[in-house]
């Protein structure tokens, strides 16, 4: 048989207005009151029909978050970290991913305007304007990753992909390192073509001549193709960055793969540090990219939109910082 609302509210001994308040975190209920619900919902097993509750009142208490690619342990980090928080604020999550493919994000946008979302995080470049205007237009809350400007009901965050990547290449020069490689990736994303920006001007900003830029796709094949071409250049690369964990264990691979060491013959950054870098053997020197912080403040963000008198945005800043591990060392001496 199924428990309604009305089946709770009997239970309780009040009102179905009162339960539907307790449910939705709305009106004043007194604690006594709330408890008195809350027990009548748990001994009856009541599971509210969140969609059919979302349709009635147009709105609900659920965020949502979009990402690239949740095979990268640095997007698994994020929602996590959205989720956690999300629901010590009382809010539902839904989250989709996107794998870097634009008709998918039309489809994880249109998913979140039928659970009628009070608003969405978008962790990824492939929303097209016409989209982010349809969300916009329904008066959702909206927090762009690296993406426009804040305006009404909608903030931003920034990371600061200079200071990061300009870390990590003064590190390699410390070690005497000047032929340093870049493994980029799809630069038709706003955030990826930020970092190979930043690692060019880092390079020239030291007085050296970038390295040779290879192509990347964010992932760990991409990374192992990387390191194959890298291990038959003459002269070779000293070093390499790469854009992301993934792609840097993927170097790692091809130049083990060709009899090359790690840092001994060759040293390798990466980009996010995911769990990847404290598990992976060398463990990676790698720009942190605070994937717990992000993921908060993506939600924190939300929060603050949907409770706002004027709804109106704002930017974040996140500074990023460089965590030396195993992965880097001095120039080989030969060279």
């Amino acid at each position: 048989m199924t428990v309604t609302i009305r089946d709770v509210a009997r239970q309780a001994g009040t009102s179905t207005a009162t339960v539907s308040h307790v449910l939705n975190s709305t009106g004043r209920i007194t604690d006594k009151t709330r408890r008195r619900v809350l027990t009548a919902i748990k001994t009856l097993k009541y599971h509210p029909n969140l969609h059919a509750r979302n349709l009635a009142l147009g709105t609900s208490r659920t965020l949502g978050i979009i990402v690239s690619d949740i095979e990268n342990p640095f997007f698994p980090a994020v929602v996590r970290a959205f989720e956690i928080r999300a629901q010590r604020r009382g809010y539902d999550v839904i989250a989709s991913n996107t794998n870097y493919d634009p008709r998918l994000m039309k489809r994880a946008a249109e998913r979140m305007l039928e659970q009628k979302v009070r608003g969405v995080a978008i962790m990824t470049s492939e929303m097209s304007p016409k989209l982010v205007q349809e969300i916009l237009e329904r008066d959702i809350a909206v927090t762009f990753f690296d993406s426009g400007l804040p305006r009404e009901h909608t903030s931003t965050i920034k990371m600061d992909y200079r200071s990061g990547i300009r870390e990590a290449v003064e590190h390699l020069y410390r070690f005497g390192h000047r032929r340093i490689a870049f493994v980029a990736g799809r630069s038709v994303f706003r955030n990826i073509k930020a970092r190979q920006v930043a690692y060019v001007d880092s390079m020239r900003g030291l007085g050296l001549d970038p390295g040779p830029i290879l192509a990347g796709n964010q992932r760990f094949d991409g990374g192992l193709s990387a390191g194959v071409a890298i291990a038959r250049m003459k002269p070779r690369p000293t070093a390499v960055i790469a854009m992301n964990d993934l792609t840097a264990v993927g170097v790692i691979k091809a130049l083990h793969q060709a009899g090359l060491r790690v840092p001994q013959d060759a040293s390798v950054v990466g980009f996010d540090r995911t769990q990847l870098a404290e598990c992976f053997i060398p463990t990676l020197t790698a720009v942190d990219m605070h994937a717990d912080r992000l993921g908060q403040t993506a939600a924190d963000a939300l929060h603050e939109l949907c409770t706002a008198a004027n709804g109106e945005g704002r930017e974040y800043c996140m500074p990023l910082k460089l965590v030396v591990g195993e992965s880097t060392g001095p120039v080989p001496e030969e060279l």
